[in-house]
């Protein structure tokens, strides 16, 4: 069982497994957010996207955003990220977050400002691969690069 409270992967994660990391006989309360590929994206056809991050760099934001969701919400006991790079198709988990406290009072407040965060300063990347093109983005929502990919018909 891996231990690590914040980590970038190229395996498919599990939630039960992200919400085990949180192990401690005070909890008594769990929530969780997992994100999963859609396979719309403002009306766009999705195929697949690819994740692109800096991993150490990437942990380390992960831990920053546990501190401050620590500071703002001290009832959180404890913060797990785990977040998939790499090609992932329509349906796969993406990012799970899972946070732990003796009791649920403010918990989802803290979930939602975790992967606000995550996108405000993440170093991660996607691109967003559909039938008429791709387009690479950071969290943050800035694009990085354009390109067109042309539907093939047979």
């Amino acid at each position: 069982m891996n231990d690590k409270l914040f980590e970038i992967t190229e395996q498919p994660i599990s939630a039960d497994e992200v919400i085990g990391r949180l192990a401690d006989p005070v909890i008594g309360a769990v929530v969780t957010f997992v994100g999963v590929v859609r396979g719309d994206t403002n009306g766009r056809e999705t195929l697949y996207l690819e994740y692109e991050a800096y991993p150490e760099m990437a942990e380390q934001v992960l831990a920053q955003i546990s501190a401050e969701i620590q500071a703002r919400w001290p009832d959180v006991l404890q913060v797990a990220i785990v977040h998939r790079v790499g090609r992932l198709e329509v349906g796969e988990t993406s990012v799970v977050i899972a946070l732990s406290a003796a009791h649920r009072r403010q918990m989802f407040d803290a979930l939602r400002y975790a992967i606000d965060r995550i996108k405000d300063i993440a170093p991660i990347w996607k691109k967003e691969v559909w039938v008429d093109g791709a387009e690479w983005k950071s969290e943050q929502n800035v694009m990085r690069e354009t390109s067109n990919v042309k539907r093939q018909t047979s």
